[in-house]
């Protein structure tokens, strides 16, 4: 499902708001999602999981093409751990 697919899901489900305010508050609750994740915050969504930050440490990688060894600097990751209650829906009919 993309972004756009998103806005217009919530559009038909949401009466009395229109596609443009949809896509005010779609994009008004991913901005808040970067900016937490950015302070090294974590986001929890009850039902569907938590998005958080991992460190990865500095490593001595290899260029593909070349086979040139190529220093990696640290850096942080999203994360992301799925809720039970999703894990449980998506496992219910196995």
């Amino acid at each position: 499902m993309t972004k756009s697919q998103l806005i217009e899901r919530i559009a038909e489900k949401a009466e009395g708001l229109t596609k443009r305010q949809t896509e005010l508050v779609v994009e008004t609750i991913f901005e808040s999602m970067k900016e937490a994740l950015a302070r090294g915050e974590r986001v929890e969504i009850r039902g569907f999981g938590n998005f958080s930050l991992r460190s990865r440490r500095a490593r001595r990688a290899r260029n593909p093409k070349t086979g040139e060894p190529v220093d990696v600097p640290p850096k942080k990751v999203p994360y992301f751990k799925v809720g039970k209650e999703l894990r449980e829906m998506l496992n219910r009919d196995l």
